[in-house]
C-alpha cells in the first residue's frame, strides 16, 4: 500500500552566529491515510519543526537542507509556493500550539471561517457558514452563532485553541498536524476533541500526526508512537509495544515519569540531567550522558534499527535490563 505521507532522511538546520543547530537531523517515517501516528518526546526534540518542514512553514535562518517529504507522491520540499498553497489548508492542515498564530485578531471569527472555506472551494457564504457553525460545535463550543460574531479577543485561550482546531477540521483534509492542541483544555473538552478526530480519521481515512509531551493523552489516541530526541527519532512501533515494552531507555524514563495508579504514593521516576543544546551535541549517542545503560560502544552514533515485530529503535543495548529499574537521577 502506497503510503499518504512518506518523510525521506529529513534534515532541518538553522544557521546562526554561534553554529549550525540540526533542529530534524535525518528522521525517516510513514503514514498511512486513516492513521494516527503519536510524535513525543520533551521539549526542544525537534517535533514541532518537524511539522512546519512538513507543510514548508520553516522561516529564516532555518531551512530544510535535504530529504524528502512525499506527500501522495509529490515532494513538498521541491514544491512551489502555488502548488503548497493549494495543500495548506484543504489537503494538509496544522493545528498550531498557540492559537493567535492561526485567528486574525481584528476579524470576526465567522469572517476568518467563511473565507478558509472560499479560499479552496467554490461554495456560497450561506453554504461556508453552515459548515462553520457545524464545526464549531463538533468541538464543543455552545451557541455557535453567537461566537461566530465574536472576536477572537473575547475569547478564553481555550475557547480560541478550540476554535483553531474547528478551522482545521472544515476541509475534512487528508492529512492534519497537531502540535500539542489540547495543552490549554479541560480534560472534558479534550476527550470530546480527540474523539472528534478519531472519528475523522476512521470515517473519512484522514490521517493524522499528533505532536506531544504528554504520553497519557497519546497512549489512547496513537496507532503508532514515535520517539524524538534531539533531532532524531529514538524508537517508533505500535502504541501497545512502545508503551508496554520501551526498549530505548529514553522512552522508559519518559514513561516513567507518567502518574499510573498502579504507583499510587510511589515517588515519580526521573531522566537525570538536561536535553543538550543541539549546538553542543554529545559525541556518538545523544542520549550517551543520561543513560545508565551507557558505556563505551555508546561512544558511535547508532542507526535506528529493526528489531522484531516490526519496531525501529536507535540503542546500542536495547534489550538489555536496567540494573536498576529506572533511568533515575
Amino acid at each position: 500500500m502506497t503510503a499518504l505521507l512518506d518523510v525521506r532522511d529529513l534534515h532541518t538546520h538553522f544557521f546562526t552566529r554561534d553554529g549550525v543547530a540540526k533542529a530534524v537531523d535525518g528522521i525517516s517515517f510513514s503514514l498511512q491515510r486513516g492513521e494516527i501516528l503519536g510524535l513525543v518526546g520533551e521539549s526542544g526534540s525537534g517535533k514541532s519543526v518537524t511539522g512546519f518542514s512538513i507543510l514548508g512553514l520553516v522561516d529564516a535562518p532555518g531551512r530544510v537542507v535535504s530529504g524528502q517529504v512525499l506527500f501522495d507522491g509529490e515532494d513538498v520540499v521541491t514544491a512551489g509556493e502555488g502548488t503548497l498553497r493549494h495543500l495548506r489548508g484543504k489537503r494538509i492542515a496544522m493545528i498550531f500550539q498557540d492559537p493567535m498564530m492561526t485567528l486574525n485578531p481584528v476579524l470576526r471569527i465567522d469572517t476568518q471561517m467563511i473565507e478558509a472555506v472560499q479560499a479552496h472551494e467554490k461554495v456560497s457564504r450561506k453554504e461556508a457558514l453552515a459548515r462553520a457553525r457545524e464545526a464549531l460545535v463538533a468541538v464543543g463550543i455552545s451557541s455557535p452563532d453567537e461566537r461566530l460574531e465574536s472576536y477572537p479577543h473575547q475569547f478564553s485561550g481555550g475557547m480560541r485553541q478550540r476554535v483553531a482546531i474547528a478551522i482545521a477540521l472544515l476541509h475534512k483534509p487528508d492529512l492534519i498536524i497537531a502540535d500539542e492542541p489540547t495543552t490549554a483544555l479541560d480534560v472534558t473538552i479534550q476527550a470530546q476533541i480527540l474523539a472528534e478526530v478519531q472519528k475523522l480519521c476512521a470515517d473519512s481515512g484522514t490521517a493524522l500526526i499528533w505532536i506531544t509531551h504528554d504520553l497519557a493523552v497519546v497512549s489512547g489516541l496513537a496507532d503508532r508512537l514515535a520517539v524524538m530526541y534531539a533531532g532524531r527519532i529514538i524508537e517508533e512501533g505500535t502504541t501497545a509495544e512502545v508503551i508496554g515494552r520501551p526498549l530505548h531507555p529514553y522512552t522508559k524514563g519518559l514513561i516513567g515519569s507518567v502518574p499510573q495508579g498502579k504507583r499510587h504514593g510511589t515517588t515519580l521516576t526521573q531522566i537525570r540531567g538536561m536535553t543538550p543544546p543541539l549546538l553542543d551535541l554529545p559525541k556518538g549517542c545523544k542520549f550517551r550522558p543520561r543513560c545508565p545503560r551507557a558505556d563505551d560502544q555508546c561512544l558511535t552514533e547508532p542507526p535506528l534499527g529493526p528489531v522484531a515485530g516490526g519496531r525501529r529503535v536507535r540503542c546500542v543495548h536495547p534489550h538489555l535490563e536496567d540494573q536498576e529499574d529506572a533511568v533515575l537521577s
